[in-house]
């Protein structure tokens, strides 16, 4: 018996706009990676004086900032091959930067440094944001790759029928909603280091007034990926809720 499954069509808001935030975040960021920046700093060069910085700005602050500096103080910066591949790696303490941002004086090479910058004093200075989201990165991870697999096993075994196969739909579903969570907690740990890394580019004076602007277009593109993330995980969410509701 042919099976339509309307539920598809809920996705599709989603899918767009996930698409659409790809292009922005490629398009912005190619154009910006073309415009040097006045001051010459290219992205590993900002990134370690950025820490420099805040590992100096802990060393003067209250007691409490000691654990701070030691962590910045740890942290190396190196290049990693591909393109927008940038990330902090707070097991190894190490942030890796593209060949496009590592070595480019560009404005979107100072933008992603300070960004992926910003994360490393997040994790130094015990953001809760960064503490909760790396406490779900297991759930997230588990829960991704099984929560489909059993739903639908559940889903096709029990499809008009019920029985106690149902309960893999129920299993699929709380595992889903752990990653979930880890989308919704992700959108204000990567605004906060976008926050951060524009913060620290204009009070170092490492970019001017216009250049700035630029940097927000780059890093505002780049949130745009988050949020669609988000919105595919919370509709998917709904769509299995939905499916199980048919059961």
């Amino acid at each position: 018996m042919f099976y339509f499954d309307w539920t598809l069509w809920l996705l599709a808001p989603a899918f767009i706009f996930a698409l659409w935030a790809q292009h922005k975040v490629k398009s912005s960021f190619g154009r910006y990676s073309r415009v040097r920046v006045s001051s010459g700093y290219t992205g590993a060069r900002v990134a370690r004086e950025l820490l420099r910085r805040a590992q100096a700005a802990a060393d003067i602050g209250h007691a409490g900032a000691a654990g701070t500096a030691a962590a910045l103080s740890a942290v190396s910066v190196e290049a990693i091959p591909g393109q927008l591949t940038d990330h902090y790696d707070p097991s190894h303490n190490v942030l890796r930067l593209s060949e496009p941002v590592y070595g480019s004086d560009s404005i979107a090479a100072l933008g992603v440094a300070a960004h992926e910058t910003g994360h490393a004093l997040q994790h130094a200075s015990g953001y809760p944001g960064i503490v909760l989201r790396t406490a779900l990165v297991p759930a997230a991870q588990f829960g991704s790759s099984l929560a489909m697999p059993l739903f639908f096993i559940g889903f096709i075994f029990t499809l008009g029928r019920g029985g106690p196969l149902s309960i893999l739909m129920d299993i699929g579903i709380l595992l889903y909603v752990a990653a979930v969570a880890f989308t919704l907690v992700t959108l204000p740990v990567e605004y906060n280091a976008s926050s951060r890394a524009l913060a620290l580019l204009r009070e170092g004076g490492y970019v001017s007034r216009d250049e700035l602007a630029g940097v927000k277009k780059v890093l505002g593109a780049a949130a745009l990926t988050y949020v669609a993330a988000a919105a595919m995980a919370i509709l998917t969410l709904i769509r299995l809720l939905i499916l199980r509701g048919r059961d």
